[in-house]
């Protein structure tokens, strides 16, 4: 017969926060080993003063969170659990869980025993105890690797080659959270389906992580014309409009230069960076970044 050592917990795999250059606005990004109980938090956890959105993206379930403090009024059946606190300083973001019953387990030890977390304290759980967690998280930043132009008619394919490099690269201080393909305005001299792609990172360290990807990048791209940008901060919809004339038609490089965005970097500067720019905002968008836009439609 087999034994199960911690039959009454589901330890989160990964849990990683980042930052706005104010501390103003926290993106809490859960990874989750058990479906039924993220979607659980994420239909609760909603209710909380300080939640601002939650969404499913993939393995993860993300909280858009602003700081403070909130004495959550929690009611079994209709609010069983939330998030009750949070802080940003200059190196750690502090979350505070709390929840009834079974919900108290999710917010005490699945949480406190998460890879990504630094230290927490938690309450003892299970039953009908209102029990919760204080886990504190290393702060970090949102890095936007836009990638396009690195394969030939004859081999290769970007959206393997970026996956593939951003599992290399990915380490303690830099997770790896999201692949994003792009369908980009289908031009002449397109290898074929004319897609570009943006990475994901959340990074203590963004300046490592760029040189580390753009030295593999150069080592196995393909084609001469292959570009990679980064965008480091928060929110890049600033980049949006750029982003959909890519989309809706052919556009020429020059149109980069009219970016005012302080927090984008043109890494590699072939033909590719037009489509690796336009990648940045769609990241996590999949239905939109999948919009195909033509004469057609």
């Amino acid at each position: 017969m087999v034994n199960l050592p911690e039959p009454y917990i589901i330890r989160y795999p990964q849990i990683v926060a980042v930052a706005d250059s104010a501390g103003e606005r926290v993106e809490l990004i859960e990874f989750f080993d058990c479906t039924g109980g993220a979607m659980w938090a994420q239909h609760h956890y909603a209710q909380s003063p300080l939640v601002c959105s939650a969404r499913n993206v993939g393995p993860t379930m993300r909280y858009l969170l602003r700081p403070g403090e909130s004495d959550l009024a929690l009611e079994g059946s209709h609010f069983p659990a939330g998030i009750s606190a949070v802080s940003v300083d200059e190196d750690e973001i502090r979350v505070s869980y709390v929840g009834l019953g079974g919900g108290g387990v999710g917010a005490s030890i699945c949480r406190s025993y998460a890879e990504g977390v630094t230290r927490s304290t938690n309450d003892p759980s299970g039953g009908g105890k209102r029990a919760g967690s204080m886990v504190w998280l290393p702060r970090r930043q949102r890095v936007l690797i836009g990638v396009d132009d690195t394969d030939t008619p004859e081999q290769g394919a970007t959206w393997t080659l970026v996956h593939n490099i951003s599992k290399a690269v990915e380490d303690h201080q830099s997770r790896y959270l999201s692949h994003t393909i792009v369908q980009l305005y289908p031009v002449p001299y397109r290898t074929k389906n004319c897609v570009s792609i943006v990475a994901e990172f959340a990074s203590s360290d963004p300046a490592r992580l760029v040189d580390h990807f753009a030295g593999l990048l150069d080592r196995y791209t393909l084609s001469e014309d292959t570009g990679m940008a980064v965008y480091t901060g928060f929110d890049p919809s600033n980049l949006m409009d750029f982003a959909w004339k890519v989309k809706r038609g052919e556009v020429t490089q020059g149109l980069i230069l009219d970016i005012d965005d302080i927090n984008l970097r043109i890494v590699m500067n072939g033909r590719g960076c037009i489509g690796a720019v336009a990648a940045i905002p769609f990241y996590t968008r999949y239905e939109e970044a999948l919009t195909l836009c033509t004469d057609r439609n």
